[in-house]
Parts: structure tokens; C-alpha cells; sequence
């Protein structure tokens, strides 16, 4: 794991971020990779199966980023809707190729079933600069709330608006990776002026259920199938993971809306976030991928036995 910071490189501690502060913050971010080539590509390769349709664009200095998602053949409006959202913290790499290859290979399986909507990657220039915030220095994945401040939540909001009512299920793809500890919450610390105090990683994947409507049986249900591909995470001495308490192999729960958590923006039966964790010594890429699809595809077959 990579060595924890002394202190924040940005700021005075103890004291919170102001606009100096998350400017100076920008201004040392890099586009390391391409959201053009690594996503938009993909989905042009979709437009033959599926529908494509861009819901917003955001406008980030001279960069441009048209937001996409993809509906499922055959869509009718009579059916109950399945959610796939990937990158809502951009960094998050499976949970970006993990929604467009169950896009890709999966969504003809159920035709006539069931709708599936795809939003592969709400945060584009977090994908870009490998971040979790987006440049405002805020979290999309604290922000799904009405009047968002964040222009990714605010767009998945509104694209939302006339189906939210028929969604039977939202997977919402994450990844848990040693950068959240390294850089992430010690960020964080730093913008809102509080200590960071440590925690560890969890080795393995694990699901996040919703405090207020908990559903262990379809948390169980994906752990399952996902432990055929890649390991569960254990709990720590404690019981716990990331400080949670685990109330089931590989699950834990959140308040979701309270948290303004993207897998809280619907009130469907079935509602799961994902943690992938590709910095372990048995992952790989190709695997956190797989792990991602298979989540996907165990949450819709139960959703669909248990609607």
C-alpha cells in the first residue's frame, strides 16, 4: 500500500478549503487517460444494439464532455426498469468497463423481460484525471440530491425524472482501491478542515446495502455469484469493513439518500452499490471487470425471480 501523507499538500489544517484552495487543487490534476477513446468509443460500437442518447453535456474550461446512455432493445414502457450506473466516481475503472460490457455482451438476454438503462460513466473528466471528485472539488457520489451542486448527479437526476418510477433495480459499480486511503480521504480531511484518521482496505469485494430498506437475501444472492469469479472481502477484527458493520458475508449497509449515495436516487426493491478492489495482489483487470458483470447479471436474475 502506498505510504500515508503526513499532512495534505493543500491548505491549513484544521481549516476548511476556500476557493484558493480548490483552484490550487485543480490546477495539479492531469488528464491521464482518454474518455473519447476508452468510452465513447465503446459506445459508438453500442448505437447497432441498443439506443444511444446523449442526456447532458458538461462544460469544464475547454474541455467538453456529452454524457451517454443506452437503452436496451426493444424497450417497452409497460416493463419494470434494471440501472446500471458505472463511474460515478470516475477513477473507478471497472465500474466504467464493467457497464459497457454487460452493455456490450449481456443486455439481449432480456429482451421482453425487462428494460435495462446503462449510464456507464457519469463522471467523464473524473475518469479522465483518474479522481474521485469532480473539478469543483466536490464528490457526484454525495450529491445526488434536488439542486445538486454537481453537474454529473444533477444530469443523472434529470435524466431519471420519467422513469424513476419504474425501476425495479439499481447496481451502481464502485471500486474500494489503496488511492482512497492514500490520496482520497486524506483529501477530503484537507478540504473540510477535520483530521484524517486511518483505516484500512478491505482485500476483496463487497456489496453496500441500503440501511433503510435493507435487502440481505439479494445481497447474498450477488456475493454469491461473484465469489465463483474473485474473493469477498473479509471483515476486519472488529467486524466491520471500511467501518461499517458487515451483517452478512461481503455485505454492509449505508444510509444511501441521507448520504446523497448515487444507488439511493430510486425507490427500487432492489438497490445495491459494488466494491471492486483492483489493487489486490489477486486481481487484475480483466477479473475486477468480470467481477463487475457478474454482479450485474445476478442482481437482475433475482430481481426478476423476486419482483
Amino acid at each position: 500500500m502506498t505510504a500515508l501523507p503526513r499532512s495534505y499538500p493543500i491548505g491549513t489544517p484544521g481549516t476548511p478549503w476556500g476557493e484558493a484552495e480548490k483552484t490550487t487543487w485543480f490546477s495539479r490534476q492531469q488528464h491521464l487517460r482518454s474518455y473519447e477513446a476508452d468510452v465513447l468509443g465503446v459506445i459508438r460500437e453500442l448505437e447497432a444494439s441498443c439506443t444511444v442518447a446523449q442526456y447532458g453535456q458538461l462544460e469544464y474550461g475547454a474541455r467538453h464532455y456529452p454524457l451517454y446512455s443506452l437503452k436496451s432493445a426493444g424497450w417497452r414502457p409497460e416493463l419494470p426498469v434494471a440501472l446500471i450506473t458505472g463511474g460515478v466516481h470516475g477513477y473507478e475503472t471497472s465500474g466504467v468497463h464493467g457497464a459497457l460490457r454487460f452493455a456490450l455482451g449481456h443486455l439481449h438476454r432480456y429482451e421482453g423481460r425487462l428494460n435495462i438503462l446503462v449510464v456507464p460513466c457519469v463522471s467523464p473528466w473524473g475518469y479522465e484525471t483518474i479522481q474521485r471528485w469532480n473539478p469543483d472539488a466536490l464528490d457526484p457520489n454525495r450529491s445526488f440530491r434536488e439542486n445538486s451542486p454537481a453537474g454529473e448527479s444533477a444530469a443523472l437526476l434529470r435524466l431519471l425524472a420519467s422513469v424513476r418510477e419504474r425501476v425495479l433495480l439499481h447496481i451502481d459499480l464502485h471500486e474500494t482501491t489503496d488511492t482512497d486511503e492514500s490520496e482520497f480521504r486524506p483529501a477530503l480531511a484537507a478540504r473540510d478542515g477535520v483530521a484524517f484518521v486511518p483505516d484500512v482496505i478491505p482485500d476483496g469485494f463487497y456489496l453496500v446495502d441500503d440501511t433503510d430498506a435493507p435487502r440481505t437475501d439479494f445481497q447474498s444472492a450477488i456475493i454469491d455469484a461473484v465469489a465463483k469469479v474473485t474473493h469477498i472481502a473479509p471483515s476486519d477484527p472488529q467486524g466491520r469493513i471500511i467501518g461499517a458493520p458487515v451483517v452478512a458475508p461481503g455485505v454492509i449497509r449505508y444510509p444511501l439518500k441521507p448520504l446523497g449515495l448515487c444507488a439511493g436516487i430510486t425507490d427500487a426493491a432492489f438497490r445495491t452499490t459494488t466494491e471492486v478492489y483492483p489493487d489486490s495482489p489477486n486481481a487484475d483487470p480483466e477479473g475486477c471487470i468480470l467481477a463487475q458483470v457478474t454482479a450485474v447479471g445476478a442482481a437482475i436474475d433475482f430481481a426478476l425471480a423476486h419482483e
